[in-house]
């Protein structure tokens, strides 16, 4: 398959350097490739602006902005840029390659994180920003999508394009820079930034961390901006029940609306997030997120107060106080009272009598305990779905602790590979139970998909643990429309499992669009179904050169290429536009000729023999003054 139909770039060598070998992500303002550096020999990133923006200085700026901002920040969590240049028209960023995930992509298999986890990657997403922010910067885009986590657990910060100084004016009338979902109240409503904004943006990412979601949603960008300018963050222990108020008070404090409220940066915010971590103990720290778990029960408070008092002891039993564990049968002999020695009656005798019928009632009490209900067994849940494993759980009464994901070369992606306990194993009614899901094989090769329909594609590599990824079509003679050609990477090629997998569907053969500018609709629409192709006509009429009613523009345009079935665009013609022609009797030839170009008209010279030497304009085909079609032709006699 020729990769350069996809992406021109896939295989060049830029600035005779750098190697560009794929093609990693795709946004708004530049394209990250995979490179080599062919000098260092070292894998590295490359950000190529999008050529249509090379033109605008403003983007070449920001560009060249981020390169030299990003160059002084020699900090080991943030992106490292390693040179900046152009070729050609593609202007470009060498910058570190990080191998692993994003944060948003955590969020997403995961959903929310341990406190220590989400702890654990904002302490050096703060180091990064502080290094900024104490260096005279901003970043102003801080978001889960620019937290790269590498497969060594490093945790960078990424995208440093919308950065600025922090005595730079930094107001946006007419737009607002940044993702609706992280922009501070004053980015909204004023259009500042200065280092709180990224304070702001980091208060959100941890109330996602630990929730699992975004604290305002709504249907539209508009209605999430509103809330921020009038709703607080709420606190994430009102989403998850159980997290410590130290964490509401830390959200609380770095998303304040109004910014004199927060740490003044993110060095101030980390040294609040290390003080609440200091403060918080291992069992909080590694609380399982709340949605994992269904029903949170109290082992200890259960075995005391569910057993009933024996009637040979004198009082109750505390129901949370430090008394004898009522299954300790050593403890429960203690507790009666032994009557007085009666004088001349063997005292062991009674003794005897006394500890059978603790014994008795000790036992009974087990066996009553251990057959009353309150214990079941773990189900199988081998090769069950995630979905059908907690369906079964809830139905024995049972809940999630939490998910857990291993790569399996037996079981399938998706599907149970153990529990924990074990399945058979005894467990209190209303305890949770581990579950851990495969992740399919660790690498997998990629499927042939050659051949298949798109849909059919997709299913195929979701079964083999991939993921599909973006299409692409292209023109192809032997394939048939919509089924695949093939696939970026090709088929045999060992991926990570979850990888995401190109796929390039066949437009089928080309067919050449005829030209149809200048006839009659009903003659238009019909060559066009000839050809194969489908008509639309545009609401709106032009003027042009052509009769009202016949076709004045088509898209495409004749004689390019288009697929089978493909619809062609038509305009319709209102007429010429009429103008007046301007009286160029008399002018020199050169005068005449401006004039009526520059009214929109083409100029046809007439000479004849008398006017071979002639300048001056004895006589014109429309009358000064007269109206003729915009675009058409006026002679002028020369004498």
């Amino acid at each position: 398959m020729d990769t350069t139909l996809q992406d021109p770039l896939v295989g060049r060598v830029l600035d005779g350097r750098y190697r560009v070998d794929a093609r990693i992500a795709v946004g708004g303002m530049a394209t990250v490739y995979r490179a080599l550096d062919t000098r260092l020999d070292r894998v590295l990133a490359l950000k190529v602006m999008h050529p249509t923006l090379a033109a605008d200085g403003s983007f070449v700026e920001r560009f060249i902005r981020e390169a030299k901002s990003v160059a002084r920040l020699a900090h080991p969590n943030v992106v490292q840029v390693f040179d900046q240049g152009t070729d050609g028209s593609y202007v470009y960023l060498a910058m570190e390659y990080v191998a692993g995930c994003t944060l948003r992509d955590v969020l997403r298999e995961r959903g929310a994180l341990q406190p220590r986890a989400a702890l654990d990657i904002l302490e050096p997403v703060l180091a990064a920003l502080g290094a900024a922010h104490r260096a005279g910067f901003v970043h102003r885009d801080m978001k889960p999508e620019n937290v790269l986590i590498g497969d060594d657990g490093r945790v960078k910060v990424a995208d440093f394009g919308l950065v600025r100084s922090v005595d730079t004016v930094t107001s946006t009338t007419g737009a607002v820079l940044g993702t609706v979902s992280y922009l501070a109240p004053e980015q909204i409503e004023h259009g500042t930034s200065d280092t709180r904004v990224d304070v702001y943006a980091c208060g959100v990412m941890l109330y996602e961390m630990l929730t699992g979601a975004k604290p305002h949603v709504g249907d539209s960008p508009a209605q999430v901006l509103y809330a921020h300018l009038h709703e607080d963050v709420p606190a994430p222990s009102a989403v998850v029940p159980g997290l410590p108020a130290a964490l509401d008070t830390l959200v609380a404090a770095a998303t304040a609306r109004s910014p004199e409220f927060r740490p003044y940066d993110a060095v101030a915010l980390l040294g609040q997030v290390l003080e609440v971590r200091a403060a918080l103990t291992p069992e909080q720290l590694d609380a399982v997120p709340p949605q994992a778990i269904t029903a949170q029960h109290d082992n200890a408070g259960d075995r005391t107060s569910v057993i009933p008092r024996s009637l040979t002891v004198p009082r109750p039993l505390p129901v949370d106080g430090d008394g004898p564990d009522p299954l300790n049968r050593t403890s429960l002999l203690a507790t009666p009272p032994v009557p007085p020695r009666v004088p001349g009656r063997p005292r062991r005798g009674l003794l005897t009598v006394v500890v059978a019928v603790v014994l008795a009632l000790g036992i009974g009490t087990g066996v009553w305990y251990i057959n009353s209900g309150q214990f079941t067994k773990v189900p199988q849940l081998l090769e069950k779905t995630q979905a059908q494993a907690e369906a079964r759980l809830k139905d024995e009464g049972l809940g999630v602790k939490k998910v857990e994901h291993r790569y399996s070369d037996a079981i399938r992606r998706g599907t149970v590979i153990s529990t924990d306990p074990k399945a058979g194993a005894r467990i209190r009614k209303h305890d949770s139970v581990t579950l851990v899901v495969s992740d399919g094989p660790e690498t997998v090769k990629v499927p042939d998909l050659e051949g298949l329909s798109l849909a059919k594609a997709r299913s195929r590599l979701k079964e083999d643990g991939l993921e599909p990824g973006m299409v692409t079509r292209e023109f192809n003679d032997d394939v048939p429309r919509g089924f695949l050609i093939g696939s970026d990477p090709e088929s045999g090629t060992e991926r990570h499992a979850g990888s995401a997998i190109a796929l390039v569907v066949s437009k089928g053969s080309p067919v050449d669009v005829p030209d149809v500018t200048g006839e009659d609709l009903s003659d238009a629409r019909a060559d066009l179904a000839e050809a194969g192709l489908k008509v639309k006509v545009a609401t709106g009429r032009v003027n042009s050169e052509f009769d009202a009613g016949q076709v004045a523009e088509q898209t495409p345009e004749a004689d390019s290429e288009a697929a089978d079935g493909d619809t062609v665009t038509l305009t319709i013609s209102k007429g010429p536009q009429m103008i007046e022609v301007p009286d160029v009797v008399g002018d020199s030839v050169d005068d005449a000729k401006k004039a009526l170009e520059d009214a929109g008209f083409k100029v046809d010279e007439d000479r004849g023999l008398l006017g071979l030497f002639g300048d001056t304009v004895k006589k014109q085909s429309v009358a000064g003054g007269e109206t003729a079609p915009k675009g058409s032709t006026i002679k002028i006699t020369i004498r």
